[in-house]
């Protein structure tokens, strides 16, 4: 069944749809959110302290990031325009399941991509903590994230962000609108993380574990000498029992320092690591820290 006006939709879409290109090596999408210069995309899109937006008439523009929140993975750049076609956002909390679903982005590429599809649900993810998704059965793929995800008014209702399953998960616009406000925000801690059950007794008891995937060059985590494959435990003051016991530790962008308690090969001898955080903007981002 054709939609009236699909086509302009999807055109002001495009429009509102920007080319994120960080330190040359890779590339992603953003989102004019303001007439002004205010582009919204992913943190993990930013992955240096040179960043360049191309905008849909293929004029481009050195761009800064005003503020950036790894555990949301939400970033906020300026640059200099005015005068640009941005978009609406809708209130997420108004999404429902079946409603259509509209995704823009630059996969692979080709700049300005269209998928359809429809919302599967909205709420927490198994193994991704707390944090709402707005979950689409849309076709996504690298480049697509930090595009919009619009409903059938091509108002805005979340930022795509990755891929779980068959689903493109998506930050819901409430969300960033309140990391725009100056909603308090988690500081760096530069891993990619999994949870994980280890066995710790003879009796077969299992122990909650977060299993640390990758580990980004100077980051926090990597001068504390944390190495792909460690195993967080939790802090001096509490042991993790989800990973939202992580990201309460992380919780503010205040310089301070916390005690880390972890595994490394040996599951019976628990090690301790000083961890200093708040040191600035890191040089990448990831979704889980």
């Amino acid at each position: 069944m054709a939609l009236p006006g699909f086509g302009e939709i999807a055109e002001q879409l495009r429009r509102s749809t920007v080319l994120v290109v960080a330190n040359d090596r890779g590339s992603g999408s953003g989102i004019i959110w303001s007439s002004d210069g205010l582009v919204v995309t992913n943190a993990h899109v930013v992955r240096g302290a040179r960043v360049r937006v191309q905008l849909w008439d293929g004029r481009e523009f050195e761009a800064s990031i005003q503020s950036r929140d790894p555990h949301r993975d939400l970033a906020q750049l300026r640059i200099e325009a005015a005068d640009l076609p941005a978009v609406t956002s809708a209130d997420s909390s108004h999404v429902r399941s079946g409603e259509l679903a509209i995704a823009i982005g630059n996969p692979l590429g080709f700049v300005g991509a269209l998928a359809t599809g429809v919302i599967h649900a909205v709420g927490p993810i198994r193994g991704l903590g707390q944090q709402s998704w707005v979950q689409a059965d849309v076709r996504l793929a690298p480049g697509n994230s930090g595009g919009p995800l619009a409903n059938s008014q091509g108002h805005i209702v979340g930022v795509n962000t990755m891929v779980a399953g068959r689903l493109a998960l998506a930050i819901p616009s409430n969300a960033v609108r309140d990391f725009l406000s100056g909603g308090v925000g988690s500081a760096w801690l530069g891993v990619t993380i999994r949870p994980v059950s280890i066995p710790r007794s003879p009796s077969g008891g299992k122990t909650f574990g977060i299993l640390v995937l990758e580990i980004e060059p100077e980051s926090p985590a990597a001068s504390a000498s944390l190495l792909p494959g460690d195993i967080l435990l939790g802090s001096e003051e509490k042991q993790f029992s989800a990973l939202e016991d992580l990201e309460r530790v992380l919780r503010g962008s205040s310089p301070r320092t916390f005690r880390l308690e972890f595994l490394r090969g040996d599951y019976t001898k628990v090690r301790r690591v000083t961890v200093q955080l708040g040191t600035g903007f890191p040089a990448g981002g990831s979704i889980a820290a």
